[in-house]
């Protein structure tokens, strides 16, 4: 695959089983209070790297074959996402959080390749989420890397799965962790990522109106000014 551009950091197949991954429809009331959604503060919002250019980063480049675009996309934001991930490995316990929560504490639920809903602790499940993510990327079935490949069918299904699990991710990371993002300096690196991913996504029909809606006011915050509607 060929790679694809990256924005700058702030700091120094058919037949492949799919585990499912599901909200559970327990919702505990979304609460609207800043001071509940630190992220939606103006000196937090207004926290990006500037100098990145978000609709150039989302936009399919001339000449380039759109499952390519897709995949070298892919391998980058898992890339970044877990890079997030495994800096609040400290944080992020199955002391701190015993549940995988997104906002207005969501939860989140792991379906095992038996169809056994798992209730677990945010690092086991996002520990999941990645382990299947790496397995995708790395299966030369799914994600070829030799000149001449062809990507399966139902590569774009699988692409959905792989960024519906990474925007999870970033929502348990501003729900439970934001606070520790703060602290860290990682603010306008992690919004520039949120930001770029969702808009990649919202560019290319990656994930659906309801897979959004916890962080949607987030989203809109974020939204540049010239972005199309």
């Amino acid at each position: 695959m060929g790679g694809c551009q990256s924005y700058p950091s702030t700091t120094e197949a058919d037949n492949k089983t799919l585990p499912s991954s599901d909200v559970s429809s327990e919702r505990l009331g979304i609460n609207n209070n800043l001071e509940e959604r630190p992220y939606l503060q103006e000196q937090y919002v207004c926290q990006k790297i500037t100098e990145t250019d978000i609709l150039a980063l989302t936009a399919l480049p001339p000449g380039v074959d759109k499952a390519e675009w897709l995949a070298s996309n892919t391998v980058t934001f898992f890339k970044h996402v877990n890079l997030f991930s495994s800096a609040l490995c400290e944080f992020c316990t199955p002391t701190t959080c015993p549940t995988a929560h997104g906002p207005g504490n969501m939860t989140y639920v792991w379906t095992d390749d038996h169809g056994r809903k798992l209730k677990c602790s945010a690092p086991l499940y996002f520990d999941y989420a990645m382990s299947y993510i790496q397995d995708l990327l790395t299966d030369e079935d799914v994600f070829p890397t030799k000149a001449g490949s062809v990507f399966p069918t139902g590569f774009v299904f699988l692409v959905q799965k792989v960024f519906l699990l990474l925007f999870r991710t970033l929502a348990h990371i501003y729900w439970s962790h934001y606070r520790e993002i703060i602290a860290l300096g990682l603010s306008a690196h992690l919004n520039t990522l949120f930001t770029h991913l969702t808009f990649f996504c919202q560019k290319h029909a990656l994930l659906e109106p309801e897979d959004t809606e916890p962080l949607q006011d987030l989203i809109t915050a974020l939204e540049p000014p010239d972005f199309p509607a």
